[in-house]
């Protein structure tokens, strides 16, 4: 039943971690291998082990330990196989908790031993080293199995050279080798994965000593042991398998997607891209089959958009050139009012600089000529968490970098600071944020409606439109690919996860500026195809879920299969 399904269990949405987490369950259960009745059973083996404990404790190795409460039925979450026995880890292995070594110690220069740390659980390579005195109990040799306590709970076995087990980290020490430790792990894995989300004193998921000493694992005869580990290691390689060419199938397809979702942008004239278009439109139920393929092609439209390729030209359009001399006049008179401060001049775009070649009546401009003036916002500190009901909030620039206005995304205002009416986002207004990473960094909205009291923050930067500009217009060719380039190339900052950009960079930012009735068709049109996708989007979840449906009920039916090999 499971191999003659993989593929359905693969390529659904979580596909692969349920499949390997029904290999693990089925493992421990006793449905993987067939069961010999000339194994040992565990019963024998166990004396095996609490002899060999004993000698340890007779020798001092080990403390001698206190009894273990009996297994309650409500802890036997299946029923055993032949042979098999109810154990609790502590039966089998001492868990021993690491050091709290002083960071004193601690460098990165490679001098000392390697310190074995909750991120080093499964790795081989740890980047801190300890340098001071240590005590032998707490070296770990390579073969030795750790459990990392907080965060995610992984039992790994250690390959790395001769170490120190620090704190948040344990190490099972097993009673003799009458006991196979890859089978013992993997169940204690498998039941450790069940107190995931556990929380205690930190705020993180947090494991004690005793969770795991009294944790209850299904312990089968020794041999056994051994074949179902050779199983999970095959079913697993296929796994990867699996996934490897899974991985391959979505890269081959991303990479045809882009391929021809190019040939529309690459279109110079509307009727090349209507030839372009019909091309590609009849294989779209197979281009437009993941949520991915949905994105290429929304990023596309917005691409067609800014070149003037989504909507056809009016030859009765006042031609853009006439709209900037407009959009002039309107700032100069402000300016003589007192209204706004004179701005600078800019270098002019040259010819060699144009990102692409514009239709009749549009032209290459800036962005600072189609805004009268601009503001940052106010970075005091604040609370952690979102705002009250009532209370001033300020707005993290995650508000603005997702494509759509997101007031959620804003931390509370302290009771003892006076709020900045001045920095209150209103309706309509035209935000970026000027810091972030280097796929974020500059990303703009237009705020819909506004809620109440919610601040700018210095990482926001508000642009106050030209009344003769399509403020939605100006959004698209601030996040279209050309900005982007230009984004990238002048931002600031040596790490790509938190780049700079200056008001400076802002206002140069390329536009290719349309009359301006051809704007506000062109807005129209972007947001009905948006539309459109965010519908396709949706078909495929549902088709998607149910698929996920599917692959769960067959995880349930071969869960409650009767014991049998798989």
């Amino acid at each position: 039943m499971l191999l003659s399904n993989l593929n359905l269990l693969a390529t659904a949405p979580g596909g692969m971690a349920r499949l390997r987490e029904l290999i693990l369950t089925l493992a421990v259960q006793g449905k993987l291998v067939p069961q010999d009745p000339q194994d040992e059973p565990a019963g024998e083996l166990l004396k095996k082990i609490r002899a060999e404990k004993d000698r340890l404790i007779a020798e001092g190795k080990i403390k001698r330990d206190k009894p273990l409460a009996e297994i309650a039925e409500e802890e036997k979450p299946f029923e055993l196989p032949l042979g098999w026995n109810w154990v609790r880890l502590a039966e089998v292995a001492f868990p021993q908790a690491g050091f709290a070594f002083k960071s004193g110690g601690f460098n990165e220069v490679r001098q000392g031993l390697p310190l074995i740390r909750i991120r080093d659980v499964g790795e081989s390579d740890p980047s801190t080293f300890f340098s001071s005195e240590y005590r032998e109990e707490f070296v770990v040799e390579s073969g030795d199995w750790l459990i990392s306590m907080d965060g995610e709970f992984r039992v790994r076995e250690w390959l790395g050279p001769k170490a120190l087990l620090n704190q948040r980290v344990t190490r099972l020490i097993f009673f003799g080798e009458d006991v196979f430790r890859p089978f013992v792990t993997a169940a204690l894995q498998f039941k450790l994965s069940e107190l995931q989300g556990t929380k205690a004193y930190t705020t993180v998921d947090h494991l004690s000593g005793g969770q795991i000493a009294l944790s209850v694992i299904a312990l089968p005869p020794l041999a056994e042991q051994s074949r179902i580990v050779t199983r999970v290691e095959e079913l697993m390689r296929l796994c990867d398998a699996l996934e490897a060419k899974g991985q391959l199938a979505a890269t081959q397809h991303a990479q045809l997607v882009s391929t021809l979702l190019a040939t529309l942008t690459d279109s110079e004239t509307p009727a090349q891209l209507a030839e372009n278009w019909h091309r590609i439109a009849t294989h779209f139920d197979l281009l437009l089959d993941r949520p991915e393929a949905v994105d290429a092609l929304e990023q596309t439209i917005l691409q067609l958009a800014v070149r003037g390729l989504l909507v056809p030209q009016d030859p009765q359009d006042e031609p853009a050139s006439e709209l900037l001399k407009k959009i002039r006049a309107e700032k100069d008179k402000l300016i003589a009012e007192g209204k706004i401060k004179r701005d600078k001049p800019l270098p002019p775009i040259a010819e060699d600089e144009q990102p692409f070649a514009l239709p009749s009546g549009w032209e290459w401009t800036q962005t600072g000529y189609l805004v009268n003036d601009s503001e940052a916002g106010w970075s005091p500190t604040c609370i952690g968490s979102p705002r009250r009901s009532g209370h001033w909030g300020v707005l993290k620039v995650s508000a603005v970098s997702w494509g759509a206005f997101d007031a959620n995304a804003n931390k509370e205002l302290p009771a003892d600071l006076t709020p900045r009416p001045e920095y209150e986002v209103q309706g309509g207004d035209f935000l970026l944020s000027r810091a972030n990473t280097e796929e974020l960094v500059a990303r703009s909205v237009v705020v819909g409606t506004a809620e109440p009291k919610l601040m700018l923050s210095d990482k926001i930067i508000r642009l106050e439109v030209s009344s003769l500009t399509n403020r939605d217009f100006l959004n698209l060719c601030n996040n279209a690919n050309h900005a982007r380039v230009h984004y990238i190339a002048n931002a600031s900052g040596t790490s790509s996860s938190m780049k700079n950009v200056s008001r400076e960079v802002v206002l140069r930012t390329p536009v290719p500026l349309p009359p301006l009735a051809e704007q506000s068709r062109i807005v129209t049109r972007v947001a009905q195809l948006r539309r459109l996708c965010a519908d396709l989007r949706q078909r495929l979840a549902a088709s998607q879920s149910t698929q996920a449906h599917l692959a769960e009920a067959l995880v349930q039916e071969v869960a409650l299969e009767p014991q049998k090999a798989v």
